[in-house]
């Protein structure tokens, strides 16, 4: 697998991607998420692609600093790629990505039914803390 950023002109492909590994949700734009975290200056999609950086998205994570903290969302790995590593290099691409600007803590948030997931990051030394997260839409 071969990491780099996301095209904007690849939007479509990596939207599917998260559509078939059920990130998506009706309330939030998946094609304008992707766009202003390529448009920011502080955000971007990594991707994993196969073979060459034109070949087929098979991974991607969307990483960001907010100022104080860096994140991570649309952590995903095609279902039939699944179960070989690609997550945990994923991870280790966005986790490196931050670094690389001086952040010194990653968060994510992880839905509530979402149970293997947590075993997941928990393998690559996550750990549970004690915040309550709140929100509103505007």
């Amino acid at each position: 697998m071969i990491i780099s950023t996301l095209p904007a002109a690849r939007i479509p492909e990596v939207v599917a991607l998260w559509e078939a590994t059920m990130l998506t949700r009706p309330w939030n734009d998946p094609v304008a998420d992707a766009q202003k975290a390529l448009d920011g200056e502080s955000s971007t999609v990594l991707i994993g692609t196969e073979g060459s950086e034109d070949g087929e998205i098979i991974a991607s994570a969307m990483v960001g600093f907010d100022g104080h903290r860096g994140w991570v969302y649309y952590v995903a790995v095609s279902p039939e790629h699944q179960g070989v590593g690609l997550g945990q290099t994923m991870m280790h691409a966005a986790e490196e990505w931050l670094r690389g600007r001086g952040v010194g803590k990653l968060q994510l948030m992880i839905r509530g039914e979402n149970h293997a997931v947590r075993s997941f990051y928990r393998r690559l030394g996550y750990a549970t803390e004690d915040v309550t997260v709140m929100s509103i839409r505007l």
